[in-house]
């Protein structure tokens, strides 16, 4: 007999506090190894959520180890270039979920199509304020010929994905040129957004966006016939109540006797 007035029997065996199962240990997840290519996917997921909120410069190797639940060595043994490969790799990353904002389908008003464009856009800039900033203001220590190859490419490929929606086949100088205007536009006002604690808020800055286009595609077919008929298709398809129309709405009341007297 024990103090307690029972006893341990053969078949029911005492257990001792060391054999019971603490609530940390039940809830700690079962390891597994991770291959190559998910290891690597970590880290760079990792080094992008680091860079998000803080500039290339003020992240280090030891930083990434350390989210990531790994040592240094072994963030070298994946990207043996140190810091500056890990960055470019998590560029890559960024870029490709960056040309996926503009991917849209070929569907309904164009206004409508870059309203869902500007929506995934500024979403991304919000998630990764710091390193968009950085990366697009220049000056990064971690910043190389190859990241400024990968800014273009995203560039390029938005000025694309714009373009097609436009349809047409073959653009033209000031076409292209007054795309790629907008776009450094849009990458100015990101900025400016940020810069200004996100105000206006995201809705009204991609609406002034938007309009900011048509004006643009408007003020380019004034002085270019293909641009003339890219217009003339893209109105085809806005609806009264759409930005185009709003935007033609405001326009008038809100200039009626400078548009008479310039008519």
């Amino acid at each position: 007999m024990n103090g307690s007035g029972t006893a341990p029997t053969a078949s029911t065996p005492a257990e001792r506090p060391a054999d019971r199962p603490t609530a940390r240990a039940a809830a700690r997840p079962a390891y597994r190894r991770l291959s190559v290519a998910e290891r690597r996917a970590q880290l760079i997921a990792t080094a992008l959520r680091l860079f998000a909120h803080r500039a290339p410069q003020d992240v280090s190797l030891d930083d990434v180890a350390a989210a990531a639940g790994v040592s240094r060595p072994l963030v070298y043994r994946y990207f043996p270039g140190g810091k500056a490969q890990l960055y470019e790799a998590a560029l890559r990353s960024a870029a490709a979920e960056l040309e996926l904002c503009f991917a849209e389908p070929h569907a309904g008003p164009v206004t409508g199509r870059l309203s869902a464009a500007l929506d995934r856009y500024l979403a991304f800039v919000d998630e990764h304020a710091t390193g968009f900033s950085a990366l697009l203001r220049g000056g990064s220590v971690a910043e190389t010929s190859r990241t400024g190859a990968i800014v273009d490419e995203v560039r390029r490929a938005a000025a694309e994905q714009i373009l097609r929606h436009l349809t047409e086949s073959d653009p033209g100088r000031r076409l292209r040129m007054m795309v790629r205007t907008w776009l450094a536009a849009v990458e100015a006002a990101s900025l400016i957004w940020l810069d200004e604690d996100r105000r206006p808020r995201a809705p009204e800055l991609r609406d002034w966006l938007v309009d900011q286009f048509v004006a643009a595609l408007v003020a380019t077919a004034a002085a270019d016939e293909q641009t003339a008929g890219v217009l003339r298709a893209a109105l085809a398809l806005e609806p009264a109540d759409g930005p185009a129309g709003l935007l033609a709405r405001r326009l008038s009341a809100l200039v009626p006797d400078a548009a008479a007297h310039l008519l």
